[in-house]
């Protein structure tokens, strides 16, 4: 009897110390997150460049010790059914992180479904972190406690390359050209807005959508853009329907600026070329030519670990986004969803002197923005060229976290 009471003593014990002994389980058992991208499709080529900035984020959290991440892909084929479908089967697998970014419209129908699985299933509640869905939208009407986003939203952007766009007395008249969904309408809009209040002096001489991703010939849209006599083009294009834009534009000789979200990479630099210098700008979270040692030292481990030219293509705002999430999890000592919601509110990180936080009241990130003007390799400021292209862009605006901040109109339901 008195073994069997010191027996209950111990097992006592052992219990009240459990939880120190689970939390250091809890960091070294693997902790699951699925990427849910469009990985085949027109837009495969972005969904690997995000594999490749996630992979190599996971490899040096992993490589700290603490927090063990183990990344999972699912491939939505761009579609927001495949999305929703990918979603279930990540959850199913165990999945508890969910990361997606390259469509905002499938990024607002995993909102409602993570919304909806979370309340119907607590004990498997997932958070969603967005690196690149930027439609305001998602941090405004439809903020969720379950959503975090790492990218500046499509609003903040514009404001960036409307500093530089504004400064050009010369220019008298724009063409405004997207991809015909919730983001390609958010950057119109914004766009015609913003001009009328810094600008109006600038006319709005063409405005078009085009459906996403199933354009080949772009031949037709560059020649009514010549033919309207703009000397710009604002465009939220990406991946293929950029690359194909400017290769349009260069083909009937139109020889205005593109005032780009995303003309830094993937086949645009090299795409445009000469007629590129000086006329190409980009606004970023990042760019490799930021003048600072540390974050030289950054882009060249990037390049370091993929020396393929065409894998060229790191995202400052993705390993910020994975630094935060190992943060909010050793903090909170857990993986459940809630706890870790809740240390990722006030997540603040720094990575190749590059510093974001988290804002809580509406989980919208906030970061320093850049803004690059595309020149040849080896001009002043042009210290590293884009995927081996011999082309690069120059910083010619740096703005502070707290300038590109903006007002959100989120009215954040709390579990």
């Amino acid at each position: 009897m008195l073994k069997i009471m010191r027996r209950a003593v111990l097992g006592l014990a052992l219990l009240l110390s459990l939880p120190l002994a689970a939390l250091a389980q809890s960091t070294a058992a693997p902790v699951k997150i699925a990427m849910i991208e469009g990985l085949s499709g027109p837009f495969g080529n972005t969904g690997e460049a995000v594999f490749r900035n996630l992979v190599w984020a996971v490899e040096r959290v992993n490589a700290r010790g603490g927090v063990n991440l183990a990344l999972a892909r699912y491939d939505s084929k761009g579609q927001i059914e495949e999305a929703l479908s990918a979603l279930k089967s990540a959850i199913d697998d165990g999945a508890r992180f969910i990361m997606q970014g390259n469509s905002s419209a499938i990024a607002a129908a995993l909102i409602d479904a993570i919304n909806k699985h979370n309340a119907r299933e607590p004990a498997k509640r997932v958070l969603f972190l967005n690196y690149s869905a930027v439609d305001p939208i998602l941090t405004n009407e439809k903020c969720s406690f379950w959503h975090f986003r790492f990218d500046a939203h499509a609003d903040m952007r514009m404001t960036a390359l409307m500093d530089v766009l504004k400064a050009d007395q010369t220019l008298k008249n724009v063409y405004i050209l997207g991809q015909d969904y919730s983001f390609g309408h958010a950057v119109a809009r914004e766009a015609k807005r913003q001009l009328g209040v810094s600008r109006p002096d600038v006319r709005v001489v063409g405005e078009e959508l085009h459906p996403m991703g199933r354009v080949k010939d772009f031949l037709p849209y560059a020649a009514k853009i010549k033919a309207s006599g703009a000397q710009a083009v604002i465009t939220g294009n990406f991946g293929n329907d950029l690359t194909l834009l400017v290769k349009a534009a260069k083909d009937v000789g139109f020889d205005g600026k593109f005032y780009t979200f995303y003309g830094n990479a993937l086949g645009a630099p090299a795409a445009i070329g000469d007629a590129g210098v000086g006329k190409v700008v980009a606004v970023a979270d990042w760019l490799p030519n930021v003048q600072n040692p540390q974050s030289e030292a950054f882009y060249q481990s990037f390049r370091a670990r993929f020396p393929n030219p065409a894998d060229d293509y790191v995202h400052m705002r993705m390993q910020l986004m994975m630094e935060a999430l190992a943060q909010a999890i050793n903090k909170a000592g857990t993986t459940e969803a809630r706890a870790v919601a809740s240390q990722l509110e006030t997540a603040s990180v720094t990575l190749g002197a590059q510093t974001g936080a988290m804002r809580a009241a509406d989980h919208q990130f906030q970061q320093p923005l850049v803004v690059g003007v595309m020149d040849k390799l080896g001009t002043p400021g042009v210290k590293f060229d884009v995927e081996g292209s011999g082309y690069g862009f120059r910083v010619i605006k740096t703005v502070a976290a707290a300038v590109a901040e903006q007002a959100s109109s989120c009215n954040m339901q709390r579990p």
